[in-house]
This record gives structure tokens, sequence and C-alpha cells, in this order.
């Protein structure tokens, strides 16, 4: 079956604030999974550590996930086929609160912090909005496909 790939050497995959079913993080991960199956993932790599916080928290396999998304199947039937085989099982306040919590995610150690720092001042120094994990990947989207930031 053929499936609905993003070209992600084109453009970059939705922002990780996209929510489906509450989840953030979830809908990116779907695009660079459906481009890695089609070979159009550029740079972009599924099951990142990006994707595992995702995919911890929801509690699935993500080998049988990108299988999901190799069978054609749109993001509605993806969210059921989540529903259906967590592990986790979270409730929709547990969702809201892990969405949350991860929109506003920053570096957590100084390694990290550092590294977040080199990024940032290469890409757009002079921009003090970008304070989040979400701010800097949103960013480095914008960046990679041409924007001026």
């Amino acid at each position: 079956m053929a499936i609905n790939a993003p070209d992600l050497t084109q453009r970059a995959p939705r922002s990780p604030r996209v929510r489906l079913g509450g989840y953030v993080i979830l809908p990116r991960m779907l695009d660079k999974g459906r481009a890695s199956i089609a070979g159009k993932n550029g740079e972009f790599r599924f099951n990142c550590p990006l994707d595992q916080h995702f995919v911890h928290f929801a509690g699935i396999d993500p080998d049988a996930l990108k299988n999901e998304l190799a069978a054609g199947k749109g993001d509605g039937e993806i969210l059921e086929w989540i529903v259906a085989n967590s592990t986790t099982k979270p409730s929709a306040p547990e969702i809201a609160a892990w969405s949350a919590y991860q929109e506003q995610r920053v570096p957590s150690d100084l390694e990290t912090r550092h590294f977040f720092t080199e990024v940032h001042c290469k890409m757009a120094p002079h921009r003090k909005d970008i304070g989040t994990w979400f701010d800097l990947l949103d960013l480095d989207d914008f960046v990679t496909f041409g924007g001026s930031a």
C-alpha cells in the first residue's frame, strides 16, 4: 500500500508542539517515520531521543509503530493502534500533563545546556524567545528550510 509520506528533504516535519490524541511529539514522529519508509527523511531520524520521550511514556514499540505506518495507516488509525497497544495506558489528564511538561522542557544539565546554547547562538543569537527544546527545534526547522531568524 502506498503511504502519504512528507518529503523531509524539502520541508520540516510537523512542529513537536502539534498534538494528536493530546500527545505532543507524536505527529512529528509520524512524519519522520513515513518519510523514512519512503526514503525522504533527509537529516531527520525516526525514533530519535525526542521521539523516545513519547515511546516510553506511551509504552509502544517504535518498530511496531513503523510497521503500522508502512501499512499506510493515517494519523487517526495510528492513534487507535497506540491506544490499543500501549503498555502504559495513560489517561487523558496524564497525557495533558505530560504534553504540557514536554512543551516547557529545558536543558537539564550543564552538557545539554552548553549544546543548546551553542546551537541557539549559531542560528539566532539575537533571539531572546528561545528557551525550551521545542523552541529550539522550531527555530532549527525554520532556519534549515530557508527562513531568516
